[in-house]
């Protein structure tokens, strides 16, 4: 069964959503189970204005409200103006989920301090910004944070110092957010391990499956659930890293 097709009980009807790097991939996969559970959603999107807009129409076949916001999480200023169109769209704010990301993948002596800024003016200025713009709205209604993070931040993956680095900076942020936006605000964060799309088909990819204990990789759909766990369930639950990576962190 598709865990997306209704096998969960997780209900946000009422209330809104704004996910960030919405419009392909996890961010898509992850608004369609926040639309699918009751909840208005906004998606952000950069580079990917063709795939927002056939995430948007999925979004509105759902029968909720929608919106596809233009933003760069890089700056301030557009992070501003789309969380000010997100709440302008839906009236209220009710659950953030920090997604938009880079993955990025160099020798650690190669790594130059441009490539090095990039990864981490997305995957943890980001979320910063987002969330500091966010906060006034979300105090209001008692809401939700949820950052993604992954298990290179918790794990040191050669090859990607830059990513493990921005994501553990990132973990570290959910934890501090978690103590200064509470009582009102719980913040908590997802940590996929090896997440599988079809265009990555690959040795590689048999290769993370056969040495996940769980024997397989994960999907969207995955990492959606664990999400919504933290969307719609309790709110006393803050500060907390969930890995769902199929026991891969284990090995």
């Amino acid at each position: 069964m598709n865990p997306l097709s209704g096998s969960t009980n997780f209900s946000l009807a009422g209330k809104t959503a704004l996910v960030t790097g919405g419009a392909r991939r996890i961010g898509r996969g992850i608004a369609l189970a926040l639309a699918r559970s009751g909840a208005s959603v906004a998606i952000t999107y950069r580079n990917s204005g063709q795939e927002a807009d056939l995430t948007l129409r999925e979004l509105e076949s759902l029968g909720v409200a929608a919106r596809a916001i233009e933003c760069d999480v890089r700056s301030e200023a557009s992070v501003i103006a789309a969380v000010e169109a997100a709440v302008e769209a839906f009236g209220r704010l009710d659950v953030l989920i920090n997604n938009a990301a880079v993955f990025a993948s160099t020798p650690l002596d190669q790594i130059t301090m441009e490539d090095w800024d990039a990864v981490f003016a997305t995957n943890a200025r980001g979320p910063f910004l987002v969330a500091r713009a966010a906060l006034p709205h979300l105090n209001a209604a008692q809401a939700r944070i949820i950052n993604l993070g992954s298990l290179g931040g918790q794990r040191p993956w050669p090859g990607h110092a830059h990513y493990c680095s921005s994501k553990a900076a990132l973990h570290m942020l959910t934890q501090s957010m978690a103590r200064s936006f509470a009582p009102r605000v719980s913040v908590n964060c997802v940590a996929p391990g090896w997440i599988e799309f079809e265009e990555q088909a690959s040795e590689r990819a048999v290769h993370f499956a056969e040495k996940t204990p769980m024997r397989r990789n994960g999907t969207a759909e995955d990492v959606a659930q664990a999400v919504l766990f933290f969307a719609a369930g309790p709110s006393f639950i803050t500060g907390q890293i969930l890995t769902v990576d199929g026991g891969l962190g284990l090995v």
